[in-house]
C-alpha cells in the first residue's frame, strides 16, 4: 500500500510532540465492506500520527468509523487503502501469524462488555493473559493498579459493574502493553461508576506510559485527554489538543 500524502484542513494532523517519533503513522487509511452497490465505506481517508505516552479521545457518533480506526489500530482487521504502520512496521500488509503476535504482546483491548469467566476469580481471569504474555506482570500487581488490591479473589457476580470493567483493565494491562485500545469502556456504567473506570485508565496511562486511546461519544470525556479526534462519515473532521488534561473527577455528564 502506498501512502496518500497529508491534505490541507480538519483532517490534517496536529503538530506532533516535539522530538518524538509516532507509535502509529496513518495516511490516507481507507476501509470498505462489501462490494458493489452494497459496499460501505467505514474510513474515507484518515491522517492521523498517535504518540508513546498520550491519552487520545476519539470523539463521534455511532457509525462514524470509531470503531473501525480502533480495530485497524489493533490488528483485528485490515486496512482497503492506504498506509497504516506501528514503529514502522506496516501493519496493513502483515500477515495473520504476525498480527497475532502483535494483538498479544503489544495491545491491551478493553471492550464496553467486561468478557470475564464468570467462574473464574478477578485473579484468575487476568491470569489468563498473563499465562501467554511475553513479560507480564503478576495478576496482583495488576489489580492493584486498578484500585482492586482487596477484590482479587471475588468472582464477577460478587463485583459490581464498574469493578468488572476494572478486572477487564487489569487483565489488559497485565501483558505490559504498549498501547492500550478501549471502545467505549463507561458505555454500560452509570456516571459515578464510569467516573471511577475512566480514573483507572488515567491511572494506567501515566503509570505505564502505553499509548492510550478511548473510544466515546460523551463529549464530555475529550477533557481528560492530550488530544481530541472528532470523526463524522469515516473522516477526522477535527483535531484538538487539550493545553492541560481535566482531572476525572471534574467531568460532569
Amino acid at each position: 500500500m502506498s501512502a496518500a500524502p497529508a491534505s490541507p484542513g480538519p483532517s490534517t494532523p496536529a503538530a506532533p510532540p516535539e522530538g518524538r517519533e509516532p507509535v502509529f503513522h496513518v495516511r490516507g487509511l481507507t476501509k470498505v465492506y462489501g462490494t458493489g452497490e452494497a459496499s460501505v465505506t467505514a474510513l474515507a481517508g484518515v491522517d492521523l500520527d498517535f504518540f508513546e505516552g498520550e491519552l487520545i479521545v476519539l470523539l463521534g457518533a455511532s457509525g462514524s468509523g470509531k470503531s473501525t480506526l480502533l480495530n485497524n489500530l489493533g490488528g483485528l482487521d485490515a486496512p482497503t487503502g492506504g498506509s497504516l504502520s506501528y514503529r514502522g512496521w506496516n501493519l496493513g500488509e502483515a500477515d495473520e501469524e504476525s498480527l497475532t503476535r502483535y494483538r498479544r504482546d503489544r495491545v491491551g483491548f478493553v471492550f464496553q462488555f467486561y468478557n470475564l469467566i464468570p467462574s473464574l476469580t478477578a485473579r484468575e481471569n487476568v491470569a489468563l493473559i498473563t499465562e501467554i504474555a511475553r513479560d507480564p506482570m503478576p495478576p496482583e500487581e495488576a489489580l492493584h493498579l486498578v484500585g482492586l488490591g482487596n477484590r482479587i479473589d471475588h468472582f464477577p457476580a460478587q463485583m459490581s459493574g464498574g469493578e468488572q470493567q476494572r478486572v477487564a483493565i487489569a487483565r489488559a494491562i497485565a501483558k505490559r502493553p504498549e498501547v492500550l485500545l478501549c471502545d467505549e469502556p463507561t458505555g454500560a456504567l452509570d456516571v459515578h461508576t464510569g467516573i471511577t473506570v475512566l480514573e483507572a485508565l488515567e491511572h494506567i496511562n501515566r503509570e505505564l506510559g502505553a499509548l492510550t486511546v478511548v473510544i466515546t461519544h460523551n463529549a464530555i470525556i475529550a477533557g481528560m485527554s492530550d488530544r481530541v479526534f472528532t470523526l463524522s462519515d469515516g473522516r477526522i473532521v477535527n483535531v484538538r489538543a487539550n493545553a492541560t488534561r481535566a482531572a476525572v473527577s471534574s467531568l460532569e455528564w
